[in-house]
């Protein structure tokens, strides 16, 4: 049995490819590249034809059955993650992920792999299992990737990327080695590197000493509860509200005034409780507005809803 197991406590990215230039200056910039620089996260590009054995270093071939386009050949993945000391999935089963017990849910790691889109989607770790390694299939067929997803990812060691082309991924890399098929949206794109990007970005930005400001990746869209939340400075209001599963609310900085537009005053007048309020109430008409699907599942206090009902009646009056 090959082992996953990864010694190194820097988290790991590893993407399989068979462009490993496209990602050159996407890592080059920003918070992605200050990380990498601080050592924080490792990112590995890892080109699929270095992995074949003919003269045309073929990754791709016609799909059984007939029909338009090419499939990305089982073999070369095969061994590129042999090559990363990934075991097949079957091998790995002992240190499978279950479903983070929630109100309706419940099951195996497995079960995820299908799971529709309105279903939780939090997954821990079972006892005894620190870190890990996942290997994750970029489709278009894949659960949606979400900040939820994105801040499981980040308690990992190492997160292996298959980046699929042309019609896909043959099934049975799949079946064989991943743990979980993600898209990054109801669209199709020329090939899994953008939403490896994505995935990367969205991840590594939620390890621990990434952001100059670990609070950030607590305040802001699809962010955690209030109640999960515990960097408040000894002495001084909180003036935010944690998102909860809904969008940021608006922000605004200097000049006050701009484009005969002003800021709002309750922002500059240092009341926290008041700024506190207005805020939540942002989040709630810009979640109702735009992604009411949210609403759904966020944590929602009585205020919450109280603020809510206001909202949808003015809303009503219009």
């Amino acid at each position: 049995m090959v082992s996953d197991t990864v010694s190194s406590e820097v988290m790991r990215f590893d993407i399989l490819t068979i462009f490993p230039g496209f990602f050159t200056g996407i890592f080059e910039h920003g918070i992605v590249r200050r990380a990498l620089a601080e050592g924080l996260v490792t990112v590995e590009m890892h080109d699929l034809r270095a992995f074949t054995h003919d003269r045309h270093r073929t990754v791709d071939d016609r799909p059984f059955g007939g029909g338009e386009g090419m499939v990305l050949k089982p073999e070369p993945l095969a061994e590129a993650l042999a090559g990363l000391g990934i075991a097949p999935r079957a091998e790995r089963s002992s240190r499978s992920t279950t479903l983070a017990p929630d109100q309706d849910n419940g099951g195996s790691f497995d079960s995820l792999r299908s799971a529709p889109a309105a279903q939780d989607d939090r997954f821990v770790e079972e006892p005894g299992f620190a870190g890990g390694t996942r290997v994750i299939l970029l489709s278009a067929q894949g659960r949606p990737f979400t900040q939820t997803v994105a801040r499981e990812l980040a308690k990992l060691e190492r997160v292996v990327l298959i980046c699929g082309r042309y019609e896909g991924v043959d099934e049975r890399i799949n079946e064989l080695y991943c743990d979980m098929e993600l898209s990054i949206g109801d669209y199709v794109l020329s090939g899994g590197e953008l939403a490896a990007a994505v995935v990367v970005d969205a991840a590594m930005r939620l390890v621990p000493g990434v952001l100059g400001n670990q609070a950030s990746g607590e305040f802001e869209s699809f962010g955690v509860a209030d109640a999960e939340i515990d960097s408040d400075v000894e002495g001084v209001p909180r003036s935010q509200h944690g998102a909860g599963g809904l969008l940021d609310y608006p922000h605004y900085t200097r000049p006050a005034e701009f484009g005969g537009l002003r800021a709002p005053e309750v922002l500059m007048n240092g009341d926290h409780q008041q700024i506190r309020r207005w805020r939540r109430e942002q989040q709630l008409r810009k979640t109702l507005a735009n992604r009411p699907d949210l609403l759904e599942r966020a944590a929602l206090s009585a205020e919450d809803r109280k603020l809510l009902g206001a909202i949808r009646r003015e809303n009503a009056g219009d």
